[in-house]
C-alpha cells in the first residue's frame, strides 16, 4: 500500500514538473515587438561658392579674376561691310557698339577689358567723331585706323587716349594681312594693344574709385522683365548688314545675324551671342551733305528698348555731359539693371527708328 502511494505521489510531481515546463516554453515563445530602427540619413554638405580672388566686371557683371577687375579698356573701331567678314576678336569683347556712317553702312566699336592673349583683332578701320563719345564713356584706350576730318581735333587733343593705325607711332601696333585687299586688311594682337598703351605711356588701369557705366543684378535675381513684352527675336533697319538676333530659349542669349548669315568670329568660329541688347535713338544729321558724312547727337537724350531673356521694355537715355556716362531708365523712371553678360549697343537714328522690329515669336519673324 505503502509502495502504490510513493508511485503515485511520484506521478504526480512528474506530471506538475512537466506542466511547469511547457508553460515555460509558452511564455518564451511568445513573439515579442518588433522594435523599428530610425535610419540616420549622412549629412550633405553645401557647396557655396566663394568666388575668391574674383571680382565682378565693371563691363559685364560676371565674375572675373581680380587681377583683371581694374584692367583699363580698349575700344577697337571695327569694320562691318560684307567684304571684310569674318571679322576677328568679337566674341571677347565685353561690349559692343554699333553705329550708321555713310552709305548706309555701319561700323562697330568693340570694347575688350581682357585683352592680351588676343590673337588677331579686327580689321580696324576709322573713326567718327560720336564714336570718339562713346569710347570716353567707359575711359577706354581708343584704336582707330584715321578718322573724318571732324574727328581731328578732339583726337589730337587731351580728350581722350589714342592709337591710330595710319599716322604717326601709332602704325607700328597695326599690321596688314596680305590675303585680303587694303582698306580691308588692317589687323592688331591683344600684345600690341598692350605694347602701344606702354608706349604712349597711357594708364593702363582704372581708378580704384571708378563707377561702372551699368549696373548689374546677379544670376540668382535675374532681370525677368515681367512687364516686358515678347522678344524673340529683334531686326534692326540698318540697309547694308541688315542684321537682327534671334532668342535662344536654353541659354538665355540672343545670337546674331548679318548679311543673311550668322556672324561669326574668324578666331574661333563662335557665332557671337550676347545677354543684353540696348536700342538707343538718337537724333541725326549730316556733316557733310556732299559725301553723307553722318553727326550722331550722342548727348541730347531720347528713347528706345531694352532686351534680355526673351522680354523688351521702353526705355529713355540721358547723358549730363560728353564725359559723362549715358544712363538709361525704364517706364518707371528707375535706372534699368543688365543681366550679367555681354552687351550690344544699337544706335539707331531717330528717323528711322520705326523701322526697327521686335517680334513676340520666330514664327512671327520668319514669315
Amino acid at each position: 500500500m505503502k509502495k502504490h502511494i510513493v508511485y503515485f505521489g511520484t506521478l504526480i510531481c512528474l506530471i506538475l514538473a512537466l506542466t511547469g515546463c511547457k508553460k515555460k516554453e509558452e511564455i518564451m515563445q511568445v513573439p515579442t515587438e518588433t522594435q523599428t530602427q530610425s535610419v540616420v540619413e549622412p549629412e550633405t554638405e553645401t557647396q557655396i561658392e566663394t568666388h575668391e580672388g574674383e571680382l565682378r566686371s565693371f563691363y559685364t557683371g560676371e565674375w572675373i579674376d581680380e587681377k583683371l577687375a581694374y584692367n583699363r579698356p580698349v575700344a577697337v573701331m571695327t569694320e562691318n561691310t560684307h567684304v571684310t567678314l569674318p571679322q576677328y576678336g568679337l566674341s571677347n569683347a565685353d561690349v559692343i557698339y554699333e553705329c550708321p556712317v555713310e552709305g548706309g553702312i555701319t561700323r562697330l566699336m568693340a570694347l575688350y577689358q581682357d585683352f592680351a592673349k588676343l590673337e588677331k583683332v579686327g580689321n580696324v578701320r576709322s573713326c567718327r567723331l560720336y564714336y570718339v563719345y562713346f569710347a570716353k564713356e567707359f575711359q577706354a584706350v581708343y584704336f582707330h585706323a584715321g578718322e573724318s576730318k571732324y574727328a581731328l581735333d578732339v583726337l589730337n587733343s587731351s580728350f581722350i587716349d589714342n592709337v591710330d593705325g595710319i599716322t604717326g607711332k601709332g602704325g607700328a601696333f597695326y599690321y596688314r594681312d596680305n590675303g585680303r585687299k587694303a582698306p580691308h586688311n588692317l589687323y592688331t594682337t591683344g600684345a600690341n594693344l598692350a605694347s602701344a598703351i606702354e608706349k604712349y605711356g597711357y594708364e593702363n588701369s582704372l581708378p580704384q574709385d571708378y563707377e561702372p557705366h551699368y549696373q548689374f543684378t546677379t544670376e540668382d535675381a535675374p532681370n525677368l522683365l515681367e512687364k516686358g513684352v515678347d522678344a524673340a527675336a529683334v531686326k534692326l533697319y540698318y540697309v547694308d548688314a541688315k542684321p537682327w538676333f534671334l532668342y535662344n530659349e536654353e541659354d538665355g542669349l540672343y545670337y546674331r545675324y548679318e548679311f543673311g548669315e550668322k556672324q561669326v568670329d574668324g578666331e574661333n568660329n563662335e557665332q557671337l551671342a550676347v545677354k543684353n541688347i540696348i536700342i538707343q535713338n538718337c537724333y541725326s544729321s549730316l556733316k557733310n551733305a556732299n559725301n553723307g558724312t553722318l553727326d550722331i547727337d550722342y548727348q541730347s537724350g531720347g528713347t528706345g528698348k531694352y532686351i534680355t531673356n526673351g522680354k523688351a521694355i521702353d526705355i529713355t537715355w540721358k547723358r549730363a555731359s560728353s564725359t559723362d556716362k549715358t544712363r538709361y531708365f525704364d517706364p518707371d523712371g528707375k535706372e534699368i539693371v543688365l543681366n550679367p553678360g555681354k552687351t550690344w549697343v544699337e544706335i539707331s537714328e531717330n528717323s528711322r527708328s520705326g523701322n526697327n522690329v521686335i517680334y513676340s515669336t520666330k514664327e512671327e519673324f520668319q514669315k
